[in-house]
């Protein structure tokens, strides 16, 4: 997110300069408002991908202060896909983008929207996993829910505090608990 003192003209005239150039995205149906540097982003485009990518085209804009996407994905008829379809098409995608974690993440599908949960040890891992199955044919959107392991253990953590809390002369270590949990 940028900020900047551009008036509300110039901030969409850049974000449809941005959209037209990106081949990605098919435009035509999409309309952009922009009101005290908050960017709206309205209609259809005909996948989850061309959404996402719209988005981003408009964070590449000097000067938006926040950016709403309420476009509708809508499928054409040969993109469209029962629910118990997608899954096995977005595992294969996660699988070929991460071929050593990808056991570690699980896919739901619910009307087209994919829901991936699960742990791993990256971040870039996450958004990989997102990458690969924002152009699996059916989907309509993402909640990517997939969480960071954590590098150090619940119990290591305990023991530093611990000791810190018995090298510190403001704090009586004898008075004081440490818990720690981890999420599952």
């Amino acid at each position: 997110m940028k900020s900047d003192t551009r008036s509300d003209i110039d901030i969409k005239d850049d974000v449809e300069n941005q959209l037209r150039s990106n081949l990605d995205i098919d435009a035509a149906y999409i309309a952009i408002a922009v009101e005290g540097g908050v960017v709206t982003l309205s209609g259809f485009v005909r996948s989850y991908n061309q959404s996402w990518e719209a988005e981003g085209a408009v964070k590449r804009v000097n000067g938006f202060t926040a950016v709403a996407n309420d476009i509708e994905v809508r499928l054409p008829v040969f993109n469209q896909r029962p629910d118990p379809e997608i899954p096995c098409d977005a595992v294969s995608a996660i699988q070929a983008e991460l071929p050593y974690s990808f056991e570690h993440i699980r896919v739901d599908v619910r009307n087209g929207w994919l829901t991936l949960e699960g742990q791993v040890d990256w971040y870039y891992s996450k958004e990989r996993a997102e990458r690969a199955v924002r152009r699996v044919r059916g989907v309509k959107g993402i909640f990517n829910l997939i969480q960071i392991r954590p590098r150090v253990p619940p119990a290591e953590v305990k023991r530093r505090i611990e000791e810190s809390f018995g090298r510190s002369a403001e704090v009586d270590s004898n008075r004081t608990t440490v818990e720690t949990t981890a999420e599952p």
